[in-house]
């Protein structure tokens, strides 16, 4: 299994989209609406074409080979 690299989000809550960006996995919104659709994005082990949809804190999400985990920063 391959460990996750952390990205710390401000607040409860991140849309997949925003957090694509954050990560540095897409540069803008449409190259994740373009992830999204072609490559495929794993949210927590299941397939996730929406970019609206809200990631947490502790959520996985997965793009190919990489994976990355949303964590809060404010601890």
């Amino acid at each position: 299994m391959l460990s996750a690299t952390e990205v710390a989000i401000r607040g409860e809550m991140i849309r997949l989209g925003q957090f694509l960006k954050l990560a540095g996995v897409a540069d803008g919104g449409g190259e994740a609406k373009a992830l999204l659709a072609k490559e495929g994005v794993i949210v927590n082990g299941e397939p996730e074409a929406r970019r609206g949809r809200q990631l947490h804190p502790g959520d996985i999400v997965g793009v190919g080979e990489g994976q990355w985990r949303v964590t809060s920063s404010e601890r």
